[in-house]
């Protein structure tokens, strides 16, 4: 059941002549909720349970086994007595209405209240239970604005006095009075406080999906960014490939007389260049349409550029030991061979420029399903080369573009500090399904 708290509304008193009042007293008469057949079913079940607890209040107290001494009987003014019939369909009416508290809470309250303070005396002694009316102004205190349940305890306040309960016994009648309006005090400081406890959980809610809107909001920009950055990669690729077919076809048409063997070959090269780049075009554009499409991959050279990588490491004083003998280019997708190039270049620029390392490990292979890199130094970590070179810890070694790229090609990445000291880097990438 979904409460809606209704109340009354800026301007729904004017510009609108009746029928904005006939709006407003809607508003105020029924409990726009929505309700389901268990909470129906919860409803009646505690309606029933009230009655009962009224039916076992008044035999209990009517009893002589509670009051055996029949001069304090007298004193107190109880009547040791079966009830009257009548109360028993008394009682009925006071809490059988609670099947509509919540859709219906004024009504419930004010007639099963009236009910109470009117039938107070067809009761033997002071017996006649408040349980219905107490719930119903629960009910009415957790349901409706702080307004109306002050309204509603204004009407229990002056209804109790003026209609005490009948009996000789003023002293008797007022503790009576006063009993009962301790226990519709408790009532309403307990639908207050489901009130507010209600509202709380509405703004915390209301809080947490505005949160969750902004983070998929910054994800959804990020993400753009990083396809921005694969179209530039399909740019280089396609530049790379133009080139090597612009070359292919210059040897091809001067050995095309001379040694028609070498330009057939010339113009194979072209004929293969031109397809495998077609393919890697196709692939890069089927992961910027649709991140739930399957791309259609062929292989192609990246990775081969590591060892430059390495080299540059090497030239600025690191050990490097670069292993990639478990890595078959020719089983890997061109986009991921191209991201794996990106990645490692990143972290090992980040590891000679920050890390402050002697030793730089390097291990790339592939599986059936996805390749692996990692990246691993003896440098002072993140948190330690933030501090010292002025960086932020979250982004000033680049982790963040790392994880954003991986991201987007659905793989799974890890960066931070190694217990043994350093700092290391790995990525899983799916290499996506092959013809």
């Amino acid at each position: 059941m979904t409460p809606v708290r209704a109340g009354f509304r800026k301007g729904s008193w004017r510009g609108s002549g009746a029928f904005g009042i006939v709006r407003t007293m809607k508003n105020i008469l029924v409990n726009n909720c929505k309700m389901d057949r268990l909470d129906w079913a919860l409803d009646a079940l505690i309606a029933v349970a009230a009655l009962m607890f009224a039916l076992i209040q008044i035999t209990v107290s009517s009893s002589p086994l509670v009051f055996r001494d029949s001069l304090f009987r007298s004193m107190m003014g109880v009547i040791s007595r079966n009830p009257d019939p009548s109360v028993y369909i008394l009682l009925a009416l006071t809490t059988l209405p609670l099947v509509a508290r919540r859709r219906l809470p004024w009504e419930v309250f004010v007639f099963t209240f009236l009910v109470f303070v009117t039938s107070q005396g067809n009761a033997p002694s002071y017996s006649f239970s408040a349980i219905g009316p107490m719930i119903a102004l629960l009910t009415l205190a957790s349901e409706r604005t702080i307004y109306e349940t002050g309204t509603a305890v204004a009407l229990v306040v002056i209804l109790l006095f003026w209609m005490p309960p009948p009996g000789e016994n003023a002293a008797i009648r007022l503790a009576v009075v006063v009993q009962n309006l301790t226990l519709f005090a408790v009532a309403t400081g307990v639908g207050l406080a489901l009130y507010a406890f209600n509202n709380y959980k509405e703004e915390s809610k209301a809080r947490a999906e505005e949160t969750q809107r902004r983070i998929e909001e910054e994800s959804a920009r990020r993400v753009e960014e990083e396809r921005v950055r694969i179209a530039r990669e399909i740019h280089d690729i396609t530049a790379h490939s133009l080139s090597a077919v612009s070359i292919q076809a210059a040897a091809a048409e001067r050995l095309i007389d001379r040694n028609p063997a070498m330009a057939k070959e010339a113009v194979s090269q072209i004929r293969q260049t031109s397809k495998s780049a077609l393919e890697e075009i196709r692939s890069m554009i089927s992961v910027l349409r649709n991140e739930d499409a399957e791309a259609e991959t062929k292989p192609t050279n990246g990775t081969d550029r590591l060892p430059d990588l390495c080299a540059y490491a090497r030239e600025a004083g690191l050990a490097v030991d670069y292993d990639h003998s478990g890595y078959d280019g020719a089983q890997v997708p061109a986009y991921v061979d191209v991201a794996l190039f990106g990645i490692a270049r990143e972290a090992i620029t980040n590891t000679v420029r920050h890390a402050h390392a002697r030793n730089l490990k390097v291990r790339l292979f592939n599986t059936e399903d996805k390749a692996v890199l990692s990246v691993e130094d003896d440098g002072r970590g993140m948190v330690d080369a933030a501090a010292s070179d002025g960086l932020s810890a979250s982004s000033g070694h680049g982790v963040q573009g790392m994880a954003e790229r991986v991201t987007v090609l659905k793989g799974t990445f890890t960066a931070g500090n190694r217990p043994q000291g350093g700092f290391a880097v790995r990525v899983e990438l799916p290499l996506g399904k092959r013809e």
